[in-house]
């Protein structure tokens, strides 16, 4: 088994991605694979509404850029992490790109991620997340994939980067989604082997 995670943070290394490696530490102690992609100084962009997709039924995207390879990985992995920092109260607009595109791929391809647990992680420095946190579940939701949830909303507050890791309750929340996110995929796939 395996998770992928996509940090769509501008920042390397920054809160988002400390909130998604709490949540593979959980993982990783239950022997699922995860990898983590941050998309900080890739750029990307949005669907242009083209609908090769439709016509061509590849599992591509028309737009020749990383996003293809992300859309791989989304379908080769059993559960699929989407982190984004809290951008004017919503996701980056790397990770409305990526969401948009896999988004459209996915359903020109008999819905190509059904059934994947999904989770969203969302860093803030005050207000916001919510928004953020309903940006990436909509598009889980729309894909026909599991939500996964935890103790509270998958959120966690710091502004400069490290400074999430000082907010326990955050901390403590992405801890509890792994779990939760472990428990769920040895549901769905009983038996089934780590992947690297």
């Amino acid at each position: 088994m395996k998770v992928i995670a996509f940090n769509t943070s501008s920042r390397l290394d920054g809160n988002t991605a400390i909130l998604i490696k709490e949540v593979f530490k959980e993982l990783k102690i239950e022997n699922i694979g995860t990898e983590l992609i941050q998309l900080a100084g890739t750029k990307i962009q949005g669907c242009i509404s083209c609908g090769k997709c439709f016509e061509r039924k590849n599992a591509k995207c028309s737009i020749d850029d990383p996003v293809n390879g992300y859309i791989e990985k989304m379908f080769q992995a059993d559960g699929i992490i989407i982190g984004s920092p809290t951008y004017f109260a919503d996701c980056t607009a790397s990770a409305k790109a990526l969401i948009e595109r896999a988004g459209m791929v996915s359903r020109a391809n008999n819905n190509m991620l059904m059934r994947k647990v999904g989770a969203a992680v969302v860093s803030v420095r005050r207000g916001g997340a919510i928004h953020a946190f309903d940006t990436i579940n909509h598009f889980f939701t729309i894909s026909e994939m599991i939500i996964v949830g935890s103790s509270y909303w998958n959120i966690g507050i710091g502004r400069q980067a490290g400074e999430v890791a000082d907010d326990a309750e955050g901390i403590n929340t992405m801890s509890v989604l792994g779990r939760n996110m472990a428990w769920l995929l040895k549901k769905i796939k009983p038996g089934e082997t780590i992947e690297k």
